[in-house]
């Protein structure tokens, strides 16, 4: 699989909260921040969202906001309005007047990722990606939202099996986004994906993340010199190259020790360690702890 496929099923993403917030007349809320993923899709109408020292952004019907971690924020009918303060809520919420058809409706809520290794895809996102409807209603990114509008409008068997699906899709879409990939402020991963020689070398990585990569084999594989390699890595991915080979291999052998299926021999094998004494001496040089107790509090 390419890198960013290897990622996402490590981290098994899954649209935990999913739910219908509507709102009519003059209306406003609070939220305060939480660490959970959050997302929006607005379905019809319009409202305003603002963040703390920045100017309010219009939502409008067919756009998507993603934010990998949710800082406070306030959403209103209109900018300026007197905001009341609220807590998530996994049940539908109506914000405003209660009677009557709604003028704002929007799908809300947040995205679950393995917990093992949440923060490793956290730390590969821009910290926040809006894709307007201006721009994703020709694509698949439109036509998704398009059919997510249509599923939440009926009530059908299995309809929140397909949403949790289409939402995850809707996850994959928005991180391959093509101004996500250009965006000069997004790091790690997604902006190394948009260098070619680096989409080599992060390609070869996960094909193989057995072998025993050095600098100078990794720019070949680029086909860039070692020290312009080495310095282009570290510049666009926020670590040297041997560093993300490791928190790669860590990452795996993260996930196996907390499905408890595999043995210390099988793993160190599969992530490229010479011995089981090793990759344990090297687990816990970096989480801290040996892999026996990692694996038994996962389990626990």
């Amino acid at each position: 699989m390419d890198p960013l496929s290897d990622v996402v099923s490590l981290l098994r993403p899954d649209a935990a909260v999913s739910k219908p917030i509507s709102g009519k007349g003059a209306w406003g809320v609070r939220y305060a921040a939480h660490d959970a993923p959050g997302f929006t899709i607005v379905l019809a109408g319009s409202a305003w969202l603002t963040f703390a020292g920045e100017a309010p952004l219009l939502l409008m019907p067919g756009d998507f906001l993603l934010l990998p971690t949710t800082p406070a924020f306030t959403l209103s009918s209109e900018p300026g309005i007197r905001c009341d303060s609220v807590e998530p809520r996994v049940e539908p919420v109506r914000y405003g007047d209660g009677e009557g058809e709604p003028d704002f409706v929007a799908l809300g809520g947040s995205f679950a990722f393995d917990r093992v290794n949440a923060p490793l895809l956290l730390a590969l996102l821009p910290g926040r990606i809006h894709i307007p409807a201006s721009q994703g209603r020709a694509t698949r990114f439109g036509r998704l939202i398009d059919l997510l509008a249509e599923e939440c409008a009926a009530d059908r068997p299995g309809k929140d099996l397909l949403l949790r699906r289409m939402l995850e899709a809707l996850l994959i879409e928005a991180l391959r986004w093509q101004s996500v990939l250009t965006d000069g402020a997004a790091a790690g991963l997604l902006n190394g994906m948009r260098d070619p020689g680096l989409a080599r070398a992060l390609g070869a990585i996960h094909a193989d993340v057995r072998a025993g990569w050095t600098v100078g084999g990794l720019a070949a594989v680029a086909g860039m010199s070692r020290s312009a390699f080495s310095a282009r890595f570290g510049e666009v991915m926020g670590c040297p190259p041997i560093e993300y080979l490791a928190r790669w291999r860590m990452a795996i052998a993260k996930q196996a020790l907390a499905e408890g299926a595999k043995s210390l021999d099988r793993i160190a094998d599969e992530i490229g360690y010479e011995s089981a004494s090793a990759f344990s001496t090297a687990f816990r040089k970096r989480q801290g702890c040996p892999p026996g107790k990692f694996a038994r509090e996962a389990a626990a």
